[in-house]
């Protein structure tokens, strides 16, 4: 579905993607993680638009999308989320669902004027449609209240519950699980996992939660300096020196002394163990 084809992007003298290449399968869930500093946001907001690499391509579908325009994107079926959520805050937690679809009727003046049947039909639809998602949300009691109002965990969920409103192929995650509870962090696997199994949707999730990463993705990439350091399943990945060279630095120290050696399965959102 999306192929990185030897992605850079430099920042004065920094390069926080260095010619960087792997693909994302249509139809899969694919992780991307890493400790902080690695390039993987910057990676995020180049493929969705919002920062142009220095060198390199994207392709989506066979189609080049280098530099395209992140609302150029949304309307080819590809959007993403943010790591703090960027709800519409003075807006309902129903109304921020509706606002989505795009080239809705009532956005032309005329017809709201001349043609205001039309638009009170479509928002009736859209109305049922967003209810219908905030029920799946288990979101639906809080559907008058100021979506500011959310917890974070509700906010993502909520965010998430966007790409329902549209015609998304493709979804890039950036750290759904971080400052989530436990409770709601398994209310947004199941989504995740229902938006891939029913929806077809293809994933790519930025994560340090690996056991969200093992439960819910096909395919791993780390990447480590900008670079990718290694891919493949998430049962390989956990087994690679390389890896947890990457996370937690040189073990030799604490394997000389009988010292417990921490586990990459719960790397915090700090790329440090907990």
């Amino acid at each position: 579905m999306i192929v990185i084809d030897d992605i850079s992007k430099r920042f004065g003298g920094i390069n926080a993607v260095d010619h960087c290449s792997f693909r994302i399968e249509t139809g899969q869930v694919t992780g991307l993680i890493g400790p902080n500093g690695a390039g993987k946001t910057t990676l995020f907001n180049i493929i969705a638009g919002f920062i142009r690499p220095s060198s390199g391509r994207i392709w989506l579908d066979g189609e080049d999308i280098t530099g395209l325009a992140p609302h150029q994107l949304f309307h080819r079926g590809l959007v993403r989320t943010f790591q703090i959520p960027r709800e519409f805050g003075r807006m309902t937690v129903l109304e921020n669902l509706m606002v989505v679809p795009p080239e809705q009727v009532g956005e032309n003046l005329f017809t709201t004027w001349f043609g205001w049947h039309r638009v009170r039909r479509q928002e009736s639809e859209l109305q049922a449609r967003a209810e219908e998602v905030l029920e799946r949300l288990k979101l639906i009691h809080l559907r008058d209240q100021l979506a500011v109002t959310l917890s974070g965990g509700q906010k993502k969920l909520l965010e998430l519950g966007r790409t329902l409103m549209t015609d998304a192929r493709v979804i890039l995650l950036d750290e759904p699980g971080a400052g989530v509870n436990r409770t709601l962090l398994g209310d947004l696997m199941s989504f995740i996992e229902y938006l891939n199994r029913e929806r077809g949707c293809t994933f790519c999730i930025i994560e340090h939660d690996l056991d969200l990463v093992t439960r819910l993705c096909n395919h791993v990439v780390v990447m480590a300096a900008g670079q990718v350091l290694t891919q493949g399943s998430m049962q390989d990945i956990k087994q690679n020196p390389e890896v947890r060279e990457a996370y937690l630095g040189s073990m030799t120290a604490a394997e000389r002394t009988g010292q417990p050696q921490p586990s990459t399965s719960a790397v915090s959102s700090e790329g440090s163990p907990p």
